[in-house]
């Protein structure tokens, strides 16, 4: 075993190989960006080593740097995590010429599955299916939007060098090509500096559902079952669980076997993942799931396969990568129960998901599930990085029994001021649809209005009437408060509630689960967090209305393109700009008719949460 390990990464992903390495009594060492110097992980590895400025491409994209720290603390091994330099085949080879161990897949691997159209080759070489649609060198927009034409829309647009869910656009009309296509090119550009793309057809009802696999440098190669990440926004996993509903035993050696060949065919070591899509229209058949791709590392999810398999994948990381063969070989591997991940992040769902920034001034986790969390209270969410919290884990007997376990952590989630997706976790948690495995890729699109919805509910704005009642009167029923002659009582109060000025009803027995930070009461409710106080006598509801056609950056971020200039006509929908943040674009469009005011910003330019950028103005009658 490998005596001291470098783990390449920050966060929850850093602290979750430091835990195990120390179980096996490794040394190890950690690197941290400006932005992170702070942080746990930084503090629990035995060593700690600075590389460089909070913005990633300066620190942990930064091979030369990583490379030094390594040499500087002697490190044996590294470990690169998921994401930043986890699939990068050039720096894999530039560890092993350094003569350090690379905890992770062969380089000849990487570039094999690393590009979408080449993989998928490579698979039907190997019998493996895959999923219909163009896969040409040809690419021009003309060719590409005459083989979507011939695909037939909707189609989906993929960078080849994408993942993560960047660089992917669905194109529902022939009309919106063009612009989806700059689109994901532009993204693709910046993420992996590679713009080509693919285009493949767009199933109506997917499941997404991928399988574990591990390798060792003998030739044995095992699964370790399947993950459904059906659940999604944007391309993204919010809720991950294993195994996958409605797939039989008949199905899942199907796919499972497929999964080992697509390994195979690559001379895969370590721990891999191959990522399926099926049409679930019909339930799940073998003969409508299709190889998608293949990840080269460690995935975020991989904690439901470690509850159901009770195996500890980083340690069977450490294990290949030190040159021991495989832990267990398939017949030992046995599945236990049911398990499901929910992906905390500090992001605001009732405005598109926008990432939410700030410091951490309250954050209570779960604690009777599993939380792999990367941060704890006090720890700032900055800009730089991915926007995740925490990951929820819950393991039970059974589908509901888990599913059960799931909603009741988050709803106890607390997180302030920072606005997190923490409720909409906990809707999702009870959803019949969901509860019911009525699931597919498009469930949030479909469901949204419900979901997402931030209204306080009734129970909230009693529960704020209440604490509001005993900070400012003591207990009310002990006094006349609300008293009539020959009438009920009337213990209503009037209460704003985040942005809501509402009648509440004080109630006994209602019990709240608040915090005072500062000036502000916070109440906990289902996973939500609203700021509670009297209305000064004054008050009033304030206008939600955005008819001055002042344009304000909903996030901090960099500004990308302007598309306009002033003095332009414009028609409602039109992009004005698009700001870029944590890996994400965002495109503010004209509220209505009018004429381009004064731009305040220009393409590179940094903004602010709320600050103004443009103006419309509607044109005079």
């Amino acid at each position: 075993m490998m005596e001291s390990l470098l783990i390449a990464n920050r966060g929850e992903i850093a602290r979750r190989i430091i835990s195990t390495a120390k179980a096996l009594g490794i040394r190890t060492i950690a690197v941290y960006s400006e932005a992170d110097a702070g942080l746990p992980y930084v503090r629990e590895a035995d060593e700690a080593i600075a590389i460089g400025p909070s913005p990633a491409r300066d620190s942990y994209l930064s091979q030369t740097r990583i490379l030094e720290a390594a040499r500087k603390s002697g490190a044996a091994a590294i470990h690169p995590g998921y994401g930043f330099l986890s699939e990068n085949a050039d720096f894999a080879e530039a560890v092993e010429k350094a003569g350090i161990i690379w905890v992770g897949a062969p380089p000849a691997a990487i570039r094999a599955m690393g590009l979408k159209d080449a993989a998928k080759e490579l698979m039907q070489a190997a019998g493996v299916p895959v999923t219909p649609g163009y896969l040409g060198p040809d690419q021009s927009e003309e060719r590409l939007a005459a083989e979507a034409d011939t695909i037939g829309y909707p189609v989906l647009i993929k960078a080849v060098a994408g993942g993560g869910g960047k660089g992917m656009r669905r194109v529902e009309r022939a009309q919106d090509f063009a612009e989806l296509l700059a689109s994901c090119r532009r993204e693709a550009a910046a993420s992996f500096g590679d713009d080509r793309v693919l285009i493949e057809r767009y199933i109506a009802n997917p499941r997404h559902i991928e399988v574990q696999v591990f390798a060792d440098m003998f030739g044995n190669c095992v699964h370790l079952f399947e993950r459904d990440c059906s659940l999604q926004r944007r391309h993204q996993k919010v809720i991950e669980e294993a195994p996958a509903p409605g797939l039989d035993t008949a199905t899942r050696a199907v796919i499972c076997d497929a999964a080992v060949k697509a390994a195979r065919a690559v001379n895969y070591v370590g721990a891999g993942t191959i990522e399926f899509i099926a049409d679930a229209s019909e339930g799940l058949r073998e003969d409508r799931i299709w190889f998608m791709e293949m990840n080269t590392r460690l995935q975020v999810e991989h904690p439901v396969t470690e509850a159901i398999t009770g195996e500890d994948l980083v340690l069977w990381q450490l294990k290949v990568a030190s040159g021991e063969p495989l832990p267990k070989m398939q017949d030992e591997i046995a599945m236990n129960g049911w398990a499901f991940e929910a992906r905390l992040y500090a992001e605001n769902p009732a405005a598109g998901y926008l990432p939410s920034t700030g410091r951490l001034e309250h954050l209570s986790l779960p604690e009777s599930v599993r939380v792999d969390s990367g941060v704890e209270q006090g720890d700032e969410i900055t800009a730089f990085y991915d926007p995740m919290i925490a990951k929820i884990i819950a393991h039970g007997p059974s589908r509901e029994a888990a599913l059960s376990k799931l909603a009741a952590a988050c709803a106890g989630i607390e997180v302030w001021p920072v606005k997190s997706n923490a409720g909409l976790l906990a809707r999702i948690a009870v959803d019949p649809d969901f509860c019911a495995a009525r699931i597919d890729t498009g469930f949030l699109d479909r469901h949204g209005d419900s979901l997402v919805a931030m209204d306080p509910s009734e129970i909230a704005i009693d529960t704020a009437a209440t604490v509001l009642s005993r900070n400012t009167y003591g207990d009310p029923w002990t006094a006349l408060t609300g008293f009539r002659i020959a009438g009920a009582d009337d213990n209503r109060v009037r209460i704003r509630i985040g942005e809501h000025l509402l009648w509440g009803q004080s109630r006994r027995e209602l019990e709240a689960n608040t915090v005072t930070i500062g000036e502000t009461t916070v109440l906990f409710d289902a996973g939500n967090a609203w700021p509670i106080s009297l209305p000064v006598a004054s008050e009033v509801e304030a206008s939600q209305g955005a008819g001055d056609g002042a344009i304000l950056s909903p996030m901090p971020g960099l500004v990308i393109s302007v598309d306009v200039a002033e003095g332009d006509h414009v028609a409602k929908g039109d992009r004005l700009l698009t700001v870029e943040a944590m890996k994400m674009e965002h495109s503010l469009r004209a509220p209505f008719d009018g004429i381009v005011g004064k731009l305040q910003v220009s393409t590179g330019a940094r903004v602010t949460e709320n600050q103004l950028v443009v103006s419309v103005m509607k044109e005079q009658d």
